[in-house]
C-alpha cells in the first residue's frame, strides 16, 4: 500500500505522466548518436556509449548559452530522413517505457535542414517515427514547431507558416527556443501574431535564461498559452500573480536549470512555491541527453528535494494533461484515463 504521504520510485513509474517540455535534439540515445555517426561518417568526440553519454552529460555550464553548445553534436546526426524517423521514434518509445501516456516533443526543423531536406520533409520524418512509436505503445503524441531566437525574424515567420500548415499532421504548438538575452520574443512578434491569428496554441521558453520581462513578453507580444520554464518569475510578485489568475501553465525543467545555473540546486528551485500559490506546473525532461534524465527522475527530484507529498505529485501530474495542446475530447479520454489509473496506484 502506497503512503498518503508520498509516491514511491515504482509508484512514481507508474503513475501516468505527460511530458510537454522535451526536445527532439537534446534527446537522442547515445548508441543511436554512435550508429549515426559512423553510418555518415561525422565524428564524435567518445567512441564508447557511456563515454559519448557522460560527455553528452551537461554538469559544467555557466550559462545557458553553455548549455546549449552540446547540439552541434546531436544536430550533426540528425540531417537526414531515415535518422530523424529512428530518433523520434525512439524518443517517443522512451517516453512509453516511463509510463508516459501523452508527450509533446519540439524542435526546430531549420536546424536539420543542412544536407537538402526541406523543413516539410523533416517534420514528415519526425512525424512518421512517433506515429510508428505509437502504433506499437499506448502512448499518445503530437509535435511543437520551435523557432530560434537568434534567427531573423522572417524565419520565425516561416516556422510559424509551417506549425499552421501541419496543424492537421501531429503539430500541436509553436515555441520559440533559444538563448534569452539580447533575443527579444518582440523581435518576432509578427510571427507570433500569426499564429495567434489561426489559433495555434503557444508556448516560449521565458525566464530562464533572462528575467521577468522576458515572461512579460511572451505573455503580452507572442500570446503564450503556457510559459516553457518560467523559473524566475518570482523575481517579479505583480506578473507572478497576474499568472496566478490568469493560470498560465508553467513547463518546469528542474535539472537543466539546475544545470545551466538558473536555480543554485534542485531544493532551492522555486516550483514548489509556484503550485503551492495556484499556478499550474508540469514536469519536464527538456534534454535527456544532456541532462542525463528520464521523466521518472525528475519526478523523483521532485518528491526527495522539493518534498512534494504524494497528493501534490499526482496534481502536478494531472497539470500535465489538464493543460495538454489537444482537441476537449482528446483532452477528456486523457485525463479518465489518468484517474482510473491513479485509482489503482492505491
Amino acid at each position: 500500500m502506497i503512503s498518503d504521504e508520498t509516491l514511491s520510485d515504482d509508484a512514481l513509474r507508474r503513475l501516468p505522466k505527460a511530458e510537454l517540455h522535451v526536445h527532439l535534439d537534446g534527446s537522442l540515445r547515445p548508441g543511436t548518436m554512435l550508429e549515426l555517426a559512423r553510418e555518415r561518417g561525422v565524428w564524435m568526440p567518445a567512441g564508447e556509449v557511456g563515454a559519448l553519454a557522460r560527455y553528452m552529460l551537461v554538469d559544467d555550464a555557466a550559462s545557458l548559452e553553455e548549455y546549449l553548445e552540446r547540439f552541434a553534436l546531436t544536430l550533426a546526426v540528425m540531417q537526414d530522413a531515415d535518422a530523424l524517423e529512428r530518433i523520434a521514434y525512439e524518443c517517443v518509445i522512451d517516453h512509453a517505457v516511463e509510463g508516459v501516456d501523452y508527450v509533446e516533443v519540439r524542435f526546430c526543423p531549420l536546424l536539420n535542414t543542412d544536407r537538402g531536406l526541406t523543413a516539410d520533409e523533416v517534420l514528415d520524418a519526425a512525424l512518421r517515427g512517433m506515429r510508428r512509436a505509437e502504433r506499437e505503445t499506448p502512448i499518445r503524441s503530437s509535435l511543437i514547431v520551435c523557432a530560434l531566437r537568434s534567427h531573423e525574424p522572417r524565419r520565425t515567420l516561416d516556422m510559424a507558416e509551417l506549425a499552421i500548415a501541419y496543424r492537421d499532421q501531429g503539430v500541436c504548438g509553436f515555441d520559440i527556443a533559444g538563448g534569452e538575452a539580447g533575443h527579444p520574443v518582440v523581435d518576432h512578434r509578427e510571427a507570433f501574431d500569426h499564429a495567434a491569428e489561426a489559433n495555434m496554441p503557444i508556448t516560449i521558453h521565458a525566464g530562464e535564461g533572462f528575467g521577468p520581462a522576458s515572461i512579460r513578453q511572451a505573455l503580452d507580444a507572442g500570446h503564450a498559452r503556457r510559459i516553457g520554464h518560467g523559473t524566475r518569475l518570482f523575481e517579479d510578485p505583480a506578473l507572478l500573480e497576474e499568472v496566478r489568475s490568469r493560470q498560465i501553465p508553467l513547463e518546469v525543467c528542474l535539472t537543466s536549470n539546475v544545470q545551466t545555473r538558473v536555480v543554485p540546486s534542485h531544493a532551492e528551485h522555486p516550483a514548489r512555491r509556484y503550485s503551492e500559490v495556484g499556478i499550474p506546473i508540469s514536469l519536464g525532461t527538456d534534454n535527456r541527453l544532456m541532462s542525463g534524465v528520464t521523466l521518472v527522475d525528475e519526478y523523483r527530484h521532485a518528491r526527495d528535494s522539493l518534498g512534494l507529498t504524494r497528493d501534490q505529485l499526482v496534481a502536478v501530474a494531472r497539470s500535465g494533461f489538464e493543460h495538454a495542446f489537444v482537441e476537449r475530447e482528446t483532452r477528456a479520454l486523457l485525463l479518465a484515463t489518468f484517474d482510473a489509473k491513479v485509482a489503482r496506484l492505491g
